[in-house]
């Protein structure tokens, strides 16, 4: 069991400091190889491109949509469906996860993205013009911005003290990077292109639709001139506008052709121009663009819990085990319901519980519409988010590390597979109880709802009980409450209502043996048969 101390900080529960994995060591020789995994871990990487088969039961799908966002989902989406069974691999995404949370870290970070973004952005449009002079001065831009991106990424990467074993390597990647002889020729070669290019001077003659391009013979500039006359007729707008087309660098087919004939007046500088590109085909360094690409997955996840967690609701780092399956997690919430729950400024319910020494399964039963659907997917969350490396919703939370995560709720009858409701769930259960192992994780909500009480019962109690010969971790919905005492593995939870009012539920999901009375009686108030409605009702 890896054991962690914690600390607060802005919300979040944090391993305390000197305590952070994957630490890269005085001596600063640790070469990055990926923010995701630490040095000599990286062939552990498995990026699953399809969307696991628990998400929808957890809601999870609407998790991962609502991270993704606008971002580029052929990207985050693999790294958000892919989990590891490895306290190291885990513990390393944490620490990452820590600093980035830091204001001045995230700001340096956050600003290198959207720098490398542009960088992209330009090369892409640079595929897209068939000009040449216009394809070349775009690339130059992209690698000039590239350049640049990199220095200040490094420069502010040194003006900061943080822990994290993946931003210290990649700090010490960076000062090998920028001072090794590769990118100090291209810095080099890249202010000496803009200086040729900065120093060309032409002259534009106009008639009626004919443009004449010349070199400067010392003609008198007017701009300032032009611009004065017409200030008045000035627009911010349009200035704007303008100025956005210039930063994009885009310019229209007479532009463009402008530029081809500025070529051919200065053969000599352009020529240099094309040399200097065909140079630098492949410019960005291969780490430098991994770490581009992953270190999204941190920031997508912070974007997502950050008004989540301006509302006072808390996360933190899980204490994680692939071997001791003691589970605690202190005032948690469904993360999917609580986003939704944000958006319609309802209260969320945060919830608790535990599994310690041989117990293996919360059996959770109570009345209807009290929560304990949203308490399993909870449930499932945890583990999941727990398998990414991801902060989780909980004031603290010790967590397994998971092989395998299942889930069993109710579908709707598929008519292609000729199968009726309870065959199917037998079907599909069958194929779980084949593939889990004592590793694995399963959430189970009212199963066999569709056959009589009876069958419901003793089909439950084998299926529980195999899933408890298994020895896996498990939670159930059910409203069969003889179940919760099958075993000295399971616990009993039951949903709650508010002791004077039965009928209203309060979300909130205790520890304590079913005894089905609460069930009983909200469902009498429904119905009007309570002792006191049936002594009104028949008074004479």
């Amino acid at each position: 069991m890896v054991k962690i101390g914690h600390v607060e900080t802005d919300g979040v529960t944090a391993p305390v400091e000197g305590d952070y994995p994957g630490d890269p060591g005085s001596d600063g020789r640790s070469i990055l190889q990926s923010i995701l995994f630490p040095v000599g871990l990286e062939a552990l990487r498995k990026e699953q491109a399809e969307q696991p088969v628990c998400f929808v039961d957890l809601n999870l799908d609407q998790v991962v949509t609502d991270i993704v966002g606008k971002r580029d989902e052929g990207v985050l989406r693999p790294l958000l469906y892919s989990t590891y069974r490895n306290e190291q691999i885990i513990r390393y995404r944490q620490a990452v996860f820590i600093d980035l949370e830091r204001h001045d870290v995230h700001l340096v970070i956050s600003r290198f993205c959207e720098h490398m973004s542009e960088v992209r952005l330009n090369l892409t449009y640079a595929e897209r013009i068939s000009y040449k002079r216009h394809r070349e001065m775009v690339i130059l831009r992209a690698i000039g911005t590239y350049v640049e991106t990199i220095k200040a990424l490094l420069h502010g990467l040194e003006s900061l003290d943080f822990h994290s074993a993946g931003l210290c390597n990649l700090r010490q990647h960076l000062i090998t990077y920028v001072s090794a002889q590769p990118f100090v020729a291209l810095a080099s070669e890249t202010d000496q292109m803009r200086t040729k290019l900065s120093a060309i001077k032409y002259g534009m003659l106009f008639r009626g639709d004919k443009v004449t391009v010349r070199k400067y013979a010392s003609e008198p500039d007017s701009t300032a001139g032009v611009l004065e006359k017409f200030a008045r007729f000035r627009e911010e707008d349009v200035e704007q506008t303008v100025s956005e087309q210039q930063n994009n660098f885009s310019l229209n087919h007479i532009e463009a052709g402008i530029l081809e004939l500025v070529g051919l007046l200065f053969p000599d500088v352009f020529r240099s121009l094309a040399d200097y590109v065909g140079q630098h085909v492949r410019f960005i360094d291969q780490t430098i663009e991994l770490f581009d690409r992953e270190v999204d997955f941190y920031l997508a996840y912070l974007a997502y819990i950050a008004p989540l967690k301006k509302t006072g609701l808390r996360f933190c780092y899980p204490e994680v085990s692939a071997s001791d399956k003691e589970t605690s997690v202190t005032q948690s919430f469904d993360l999917a319901l609580g986003a939704t729950l944000l958006r319609e400024q309802t209260p969320i319910i945060c919830n608790s519980f535990h599994l310690a020494g041989k117990e293996r399964m919360l059996v959770v039963s109570g009345p209807n519409q009290g929560g304990k659907t949203t308490f399993a997917r909870m449930f499932g969350q945890l583990h999941f988010l727990a398998g990414l490396g991801c902060p989780v919703p909980g004031h603290h939370a010790r967590l397994f590390l998971a092989d395998q995560l299942f889930t069993h709720f109710e579908r709707e009858e598929a008519i292609e597979n000729l199968r009726g409701k309870l065959e199917d769930e037998l079907v599909r259960l069958r194929e779980s109880c084949r593939a889990m192992t004592a590793n694995s994780v399963i959430v189970l909500n009212e199963i066999f709802n569709s056959t009589s009480l009876e069958d419901q019962f003793f089909l439950s109690k084998k299926i529980l009980e195999k899933i408890l010969e298994t020895d896996m971790l498990a939670v159930c919905v059910t409203f069969i409450d003889t179940l919760a005492s099958m075993s000295e593995k399971s616990v009993s939870m039951v949903s709650t209502v508010i002791p004077d009012d039965p009928a209203r539920r309060t979300f909130e999901i205790v520890r304590k043996p079913a005894d089905g009375l609460a069930y009983a009686l909200s469902l009498a108030q429904k119905r009007g048969v309570t002792y006191e409605q049936l002594r009104v009702r028949v008074r004479p």
